[in-house]
């Protein structure tokens, strides 16, 4: 294989030991994924530790869990998929809505039949 764009085939980054645009660019994109690395360990350990602590009611604590779920999301999407909604090709984004559809629709049919078999064993 051809590696003409320098380390993991990303046109921007080049060398790393480089100077001048790609060395900035490879620092810009490891400082981006180490942040996204340290907010996705917190935003994991926050909702365990809630549950493991009893902090809150049990509603307030799925509420809390969902919210934790959604933001470590968004984290994901920016900090490793590189997906910025206002800078981005509407295609993608359009893309990554559709996947969202998708694991809704195979995680709540999923919900709905274990549930359905639940209340047919008893």
């Amino acid at each position: 294989m051809n590696d003409s764009h320098g380390i993991g085939g990303h046109p921007e980054w080049g060398q790393p030991h480089g100077g001048g645009a790609s060395g900035e660019a490879y620092r810009r994109d490891l400082f981006t994924y180490l942040s996204g690395l340290v907010l996705a360990l917190i935003l994991t350990a926050l909702p365990f530790g809630l549950v493991y602590w009893h902090a809150m009611s049990t509603f307030s604590l799925w509420i809390a869990i969902g919210l934790f779920a959604f933001i470590q999301a968004m984290v994901h999407f920016r900090c490793f998929l590189h997906v910025n909604p206002p800078q981005e090709n509407v295609d993608e984004l359009w893309l990554v809505l559709f996947t969202v559809l998708i694991l809704v629709m195979m995680a709540g049919g999923t919900v709905w039949i274990l549930g359905n078999l639940h209340s047919r064993m008893y």
